[in-house]
């Protein structure tokens, strides 16, 4: 696919330097600058931890505000 970018006029030489001196093409060059940032990324996201879900049912207590740290606390009782 073909496309247009504006790239500033020193990386472009500098990159047009680069693909002359590897004999590869400067949209080859391109390509695999993009895929390392995006495999980067993609490797950024998997070192994050998952966090569990509970899919239990129930919910909160009856009569306790879930706004209010004094209330769950006080629910919490010697729990805490």
């Amino acid at each position: 696919m073909k496309t247009t970018l504006d790239i500033n006029d020193q990386l472009l030489a500098n990159a047009k330097a680069m693909a002359a001196q590897q004999r590869t093409t400067l949209t080859r060059l391109i390509e695999e600058g993009l895929q390392l940032r995006l495999r980067a990324q993609g490797a950024a996201r998997s070192d994050q931890p998952r966090l569990p879900v509970l899919k239990g049912r129930g919910g909160l207590v009856e009569g306790i505000d879930p706004l209010s740290n004094k209330a769950l606390l006080e629910a919490l009782g010697d729990d805490a």
